[in-house]
């Protein structure tokens, strides 16, 4: 490590590495798309012929979470915050088993592809309709902002190429996407979490060897209160707490867990309904992995820069350049490693964007194209399929160029499409969970919900919550010498999470601190329960009770049978020893109860007295 503000750049063998990274990703792309004879049918393109097992799936899963936002991100809520978003361990366990027993059963029995089919058949065409369209323009605007976000921050930290990164990525995503399909997107993220695990790694290594250990890490971040794990204030208003993540967490990402195309559709292609749950739960493992080294990079992280904060001391722009800062301070003597950090970081770029073109691909042949085009043979819906993943591939390349035009105005639609999350969950919710829920029921519950979760998402980036809802940690420059090297220049800062205008304290109004600063983890379960409970007193007020529902489309007790199968083993395995033990190969008699040698057998048996003549003897 050099003095402050004086980091490495970006060398030969950092390119080759990045580059290497690409090439293997598209080289997957055109192995799947010749492999067994190519993707000749719609099915085997958009879900991979059914055929895929559990663990590619999970690798997939886990890769497609990890964004270049987590890669990017959460280190540095870490560094600023302190550890307190390690609690989402807790909420991704509850997210799995939510996601695999409530609506992965139903999902797969039915066989769908688009998880906007189901709406159709549990409701209406017009209630699909809908879900679909909110899905691509969702998926649209935030796949460009996935791609374009960290380009900006890596490089104005690594002075890596902004818009060759940008065209790089999507090109290649979109490449492997068309030709592969399905089980390219999943292979090529095995490949990707991989490189992921491996950038995480050098860093974290290279931080303990640098501090002299991981007590020294635990120790100053200690000090500096970041082992703030445990806070169960009830207050619903403060930014991060047991309960906010926990609760509100659960609801965000069963959101896409649950219910998301991008999600769903990995699972739902595996071979048989066990391989789809244990995808989920092998998965689990991979998000706790991920966590925990995304958490300690950031204990290591303000472990190295607790008396010198480089955001403060304006060495980066905005606390999303913080990783990349880090790789590539204490990365500077290896050459290859700061660009196998920056390969992680866009390997989580180019998982998210894969698996979003592939359902936007899905969801578009199979909810807008099919249902309307009846007479496309297999073979013309699998070129369709294709055409459409690399349509969108360039939607999304636009997508991200329009995004380095927004400004603050891209971080509050990244706001919004999280926002969105709730009110669906609740229209799904309604279709598997309540009977009674009927078509015009559910569509006024979605927009209710989708009301009142817009309202309070867009008054909080107007009327951004006070510090003392955030508790940003205190952060120091008190041991810097601001000797900056002179190659180190500041471009354009990243846009911040900022609200929409600026406000002044006497412009707030009476809702900015009670309704507005309610917390973003909050968003999605007030949309979520705001449209089941409309949803469903709208269906009961519109004949809910009268209908009859197929029980293929809701969540029934056969649902919950093996477990029901697994006790009854246990207690048939009981039974069966009881038998064993108890089993005799003839009859025993009972012994007497104060003698043993006695038996009632002998009270059984008539004694003949010998007799001579007529005359007893």
């Amino acid at each position: 490590m050099g003095a402050p503000g004086d980091i490495g750049s970006f060398v030969v063998w950092d390119y080759l590495v990045f580059a290497l990274m690409l090439l293997i990703s598209a080289v997957i792309g055109i192995y799947y798309a010749f492999a067994g004879g190519g993707q000749k049918t719609s099915k085997e393109f958009l879900m991979g012929g059914r055929s895929m097992t559990a663990v590619p799936v999970a690798l997939s899963l886990t890769a497609s979470f990890m964004s270049a936002v987590t890669v990017l991100g959460t280190p540095s809520e870490v560094y600023r915050f302190g550890s307190m978003f390690g609690v989402f361990a807790i909420t991704y366990a509850l997210v799995v088993v939510i996601s695999s027993e409530v609506f992965l059963p139903v999902f797969y029995r039915l066989g769908i592809t688009s998880t906007y089919e189901y709406l159709e058949l549990r409701f209406n065409k017009y209630v699909r309709l809908l879900g679909t369209i909110l899905f691509i323009i969702q998926t649209i605007l935030y796949t460009g902002i996935v791609i374009y976000a960290p380009a900006l921050a890596l490089n104005q930290v690594t002075g890596f190429d902004l818009w060759g990164a940008v065209v790089a990525t999507g090109v290649v995503c979109t490449f492997y996407c068309t030709l592969g399909g399905l089980k390219a997107v999943v292979w090529t993220d095995v490949f990707q979490v991989g490189i992921m695990v491996a950038g995480f790694s050098s860093v974290i290594i290279r931080a303990v060897v640098v501090q002299g250990g991981i007590e020294p890490i635990l120790n100053d971040s200690f000090h500096g209160g970041r082992l703030n794990f445990w806070d169960f204030n009830p207050n619903p208003l403060q930014r991060h707490t047991f309960w906010t993540i926990v609760v509100g967490g659960t609801f965000t990402w069963t959101g896409i867990y649950g219910v998301n195309q991008s999600q769903v559709q990995r699972y739902i292609a595996c071979k048989n309904i066990f391989h789809a749950k244990m995808s989920l739960y092998v998965n689990l493992v991979g998000l706790w992995a991920i966590l925990t080294c995304a958490v300690f990079s950031g204990l290591a992280m303000y472990s190295i820069y607790h008396d010198c904060d480089p955001w403060t001391a304006k060495f980066v722009s905005a606390p999303d350049q913080l990783m990349p800062y880090l790789a590539l301070d204490i990365l500077r003597d290896y050459p290859g490693l700061p660009g196998l950090f920056v390969a992680c970081a866009y390997s989580g770029t180019l998982s998210t964007v894969s698996s979003s073109i592939n359902a936007l691909a899905a969801v578009t042949v199979e909810d807008l194209i099919k249902p309307y085009f009846k007479s496309l043979s297999e073979q013309q819906l699998s070129w369709t399929s294709k055409g459409t993943s690399l349509a969108y591939g360039a939607v999304c390349i636009a997508m991200a160029a329009l995004a380095s035009l927004m400004g603050g105005l891209l971080q509050a639609a990244l706001s919004i499409f999280g926002m969105v999350g709730g009110p669906l969950l609740g229209l799904f919710s309604l279709g598997i969970l309540f009977p009674c829920a009927t078509p015009v029921g559910s569509i006024i519950g979605l927009l209710a919900g989708f009301t009142v979760s817009l309202w309070v998402g867009i008054g909080s980036q107007i009327y951004p919550p006070l510090p003392e809802r955030s508790l940003p940690l205190d952060l120091t420059t008190a041991g810097c010498n601001f000797t900056i090297n002179n190659n180190w220049t500041l471009t354009t800062g990243m846009p911040a999470i900022t609200s929409l205008t600026t406000t002044t304290d006497l412009d707030r109004p009476a809702l900015a601190d009670s309704w507005y600063s309610l917390s973003y983890l909050y968003f999605s379960t007030l949309g979520t329960v705001v449209a089941v409970i409309v949803g469903v007193i709208a269906s009961l007020l519109t004949g809910g009770l009268k209908q009859t529902v197929n029980p293929d489309f809701l969540l029934t007790k056969r649902d919950f049978s093996y477990i029901y199968d697994f006790i009854s083993y246990c207690r048939g395995s009981k039974e069966e020893k009881v038998k064993v033990l108890n089993w005799t190969p003839y009859p025993v008699t009972e012994n007497g109860t104060d003698n043993p040698a006695f038996s009632s057998y002998e009270m059984e048996i008539t004694e003949e007295t010998p007799t001579a003549n007529g005359v007893n003897k």
